[in-house]
């Protein structure tokens, strides 16, 4: 018997990637600044910014760190982009590592212990996210 492929897929995509903010008036100042824009929903439970058609979300009273789920947002420039995290207060991580067929990635320790990682995909495709 065949399914219809949407049917059958319960998994749709990235929608959203979640990082504990200690301090949430300050991670949402640190975000809109790497960010370049400003939350679309700021409350004091929970605060989220549009990127790409995804969300990065910050919740307050959660523990930051650097290991589990580790989503990487696609740049065009990860050097650049790389220096810029550094630049506004970030840590070093991973150093920009080119990982195979033109991808890189790198990771930095946003100023309130969160891994944040960056890859530039040449391979991406954004026609295909839904």
């Amino acid at each position: 018997m065949e399914t219809n492929r949407r049917e059958s897929s319960m998994i749709l995509g990235l929608r959203t990637a979640i990082y504990p903010a200690n301090d949430l008036a300050a991670a949402k100042q640190w975000y809109a600044q790497v960010l370049n824009q400003q939350p679309y929903f700021d409350e004091p439970f929970y605060v989220g910014f549009q990127v790409g058609g995804f969300e990065l979300g910050l919740v307050p009273d959660a523990q930051a760190g650097t290991s589990g789920p580790q989503p990487l947002w696609g740049v065009a420039d990860i050097a650049a982009a790389y220096a810029r995290l550094l630049e506004l207060g970030a840590k070093p991580l991973e150093p920009v590592t080119e990982v195979g067929g033109g991808i890189k990635v790198a990771a930095v320790v946003d100023p309130f212990g969160n891994r944040f990682a960056v890859i530039e995909n040449p391979h991406f495709d954004p026609a295909n996210v839904r």
